[in-house]
């Protein structure tokens, strides 16, 4: 019979293969080998913040929470809608993303410069106009802006959440700095370089947000119907469950994820003791199950840290 530990062991790496092949699909063992392991200068330090934000578990619920909010922008969410498949493919969108972040983050400098070369010219492609005849295009410096904005909020918001070790104010500067490298590779002239830009960004762009047929599709999508089995839903939920509590209260308001006005008044509390708890929960789960030794990020030649 296996010992405790070698049980314990044995569901560590089954989660943690669960996630990689939700996360990196089919072909994870290849990116893993070209994102951290493939030799080459990196452009940043394993220690730097944009590192242990894009490197911690609090990564998934940050990710949850940039695609609610960014879904609140009309002219962004039509290009998505159109342009992604992420309904017909979800996993694969979510793929291609996972290795565009973690490839401009951790990869070879010229490995990760010929993905952005790579995204630009499929932005290129992208361009049409909404329901009711606004034009809109991947290329247009404001959207990917907002698109910008909203993902590294929502991932720097995650992180100082759920992570054991938070940045301190500056490092959290250095963060939004050093992300901004590949806004401004993708396009976006003066993206914020400090975490007092970054919120007066986000807040010129609030007139501009609306409850679009788009955005609520993607709360059903993503909270009602996730692409899922049963079996895996429950610690899903667990994360959609910090995601939404760390939207900002307008967000949650434009997307109809407020309760009923009678407890409006309790809300806060609610959201801070039930939803809270359970991101905590799922993130802790995702932690674990990333420091699984079999990984290859957790290689001793890897750039990959946690924090």
């Amino acid at each position: 019979m296996p010992s405790p530990s070698a049980l314990t062991a044995s569901l560590r790496s089954r989660l943690a293969t669960a996630l990689r092949d939700r996360v990196a699909g089919p072909d994870a063992e290849r990116r893993a080998h070209a994102i951290w392991l493939a030799p080459g200068e990196r452009r940043f330090a394993p220690t730097d913040p944009v590192c242990r934000v894009q490197g911690h578990a609090a990564m998934y619920a940050g990710g949850m929470r940039a695609l609610l909010l960014q879904a609140l922008h009309p002219l962004a969410m039509a290009g998505v809608g159109e342009h992604s498949g992420y309904r017909d493919d979800p996993w694969g969108r979510l793929q291609r993303t996972s290795e565009f972040l973690a490839m401009t983050t951790f990869g070879p400098v010229e490995a990760a410069e010929r993905m952005i070369d790579r995204i630009n010219r499929l932005h290129e492609t992208v361009s049409g106009t909404t329901r009711d005849g606004r034009p809109y295009a991947a290329t247009d410096p404001h959207l990917l802006e907002w698109v910008h904005i909203a993902e590294i909020d929502s991932f720097l918001v995650a992180h100082q959440r759920y992570s054991r070790t938070p940045l301190t104010p500056a490092e959290a500067d250095t963060y939004v700095d050093q992300a901004a490298y590949v806004a401004t590779r993708l396009g976006v002239p003066e993206p914020p370089r400090t975490v007092a830009e970054l919120e007066r960004a986000l807040a010129s762009y609030r007139p501009e947000l609306e409850t679009s047929r788009g955005a609520l599709d993607v709360v059903r999508f993503l909270l009602a119907e996730p692409p899922l089995p049963w079996a895996a839903r429950p610690g899903f939920w667990m994360l959609a469950a910090g995601a939404v509590e760390l939207l900002p209260g307008y967000a949650r308001e434009m997307l109809g994820l407020r309760p009923p006005r009678p407890l409006r008044g309790v809300e806060a509390v609610a959201l801070r003791s039930v939803a809270g708890p359970l991101g905590v929960a799922g993130t802790r789960a995702v932690e674990w199950a990333l420091g699984d030794p079999t990984e290859l990020r957790n290689a001793p030649d890897s750039s990959f840290v946690t924090g």
